[in-house]
C-alpha cells in the first residue's frame, strides 16, 4: 500500500505537470500575406480591349482554402505550420492579387469578380495545386496552377495555362518561405497578364455594349 506521504507527493507531481502543459504561455501566432499593387489607374488605356474581363476563384484542397502555411517533402507527405499563418486563405488572396493586377494594368474596359454584379463577356478561372514550401537542398517554394479563360456568351473554354515553378528560398525560417512564395507568384501573374493580352491580340474581340 502506498503511505499518505507518498500519495501526496504523487499528487503534486500530477498537479505541476497540470499547470505545465495547460497553462504555459501560448506561442504567439504570425500572420502573412502577398504584395499587391498599389494605386489603381482611374482610366484604363485607350486602346484596351472593349470587354468586361471577370475574375473568378481558384479551386483547391482544402489545405489551400484554410489560413495555414503548408511544408511538405519532396514525396507526397505535407504538413500545416500551427502558428504562422496567411491573413487569408491563398485561394482568395490569388484571386485578389490576379484582380487588381489585371485591373491595374489598364489593358481591358473593365475587371470585375464574381462577388460583383457586373456581367462579363470572359471569365478567368483556375485551380491550385501547389502552394507551400518543399524541404530539400536547395529549400523552395513551390507554386503550381491553371488557368482556363472562358467565352461566357457561348460557354467555351477559349485559353489555358498551366504554370509550375519552384523559387529558391534564401534562408529557413518561414519568413523566407512566405517571401519567395510571394516572388513565384508575381512571376506567374506577370505571366498570365502577357499571355491574356498575346491572346487578345491574336484573337481580338469584338465591341460589345458595356455592362
Amino acid at each position: 500500500m502506498i503511505d499518505r506521504n507518498r500519495r501526496g507527493a504523487i499528487w503534486i507531481l500530477l498537479f505541476c505537470a497540470g499547470l505545465s502543459s495547460g497553462c504555459g504561455a501560448a506561442r504567439p501566432i504570425r500572420y502573412y500575406e502577398l504584395s499587391v499593387p498599389g494605386e489603381i489607374p482611374r482610366a484604363a488605356d485607350p486602346n484596351a480591349y472593349p470587354i468586361t474581363l471577370v475574375v473568378g476563384s481558384l479551386s483547391a484542397s482544402h489545405l489551400y482554402r484554410e489560413d495555414q502555411i503548408v511544408y511538405g517533402t519532396p514525396g507526397e507527405s505535407m504538413g500545416l505550420y500551427e502558428t504562422q499563418r496567411w491573413a487569408e486563405p491563398p485561394t482568395d488572396m490569388l484571386q485578389d492579387l490576379l484582380f487588381r493586377e489585371l485591373q491595374a494594368s489598364g489593358r481591358f474596359r473593365s475587371v470585375s469578380t464574381l462577388r460583383s454584379r457586373a456581367r462579363g463577356d470572359y471569365i478567368l478561372q483556375g485551380r491550385l495545386y501547389d502552394f507551400k514550401e518543399v524541404s530539400g537542398n536547395p529549400l523552395v517554394a513551390r507554386v503550381a496552377l491553371e488557368f482556363e479563360l472562358r467565352e461566357i456568351k457561348s460557354d467555351t473554354s477559349v485559353w489555358s495555362r498551366y504554370y509550375n515553378h519552384d523559387e529558391p528560398v534564401s534562408g529557413k525560417e518561414v519568413n523566407a518561405v512566405v517571401a519567395a512564395l510571394d516572388r513565384n507568384v508575381q512571376g506567374i501573374v506577370e505571366q498570365v497578364k502577357a499571355a491574356l493580352e498575346q491572346y487578345f491580340a491574336a484573337h481580338p474581340p469584338v465591341a460589345t455594349e458595356k455592362q
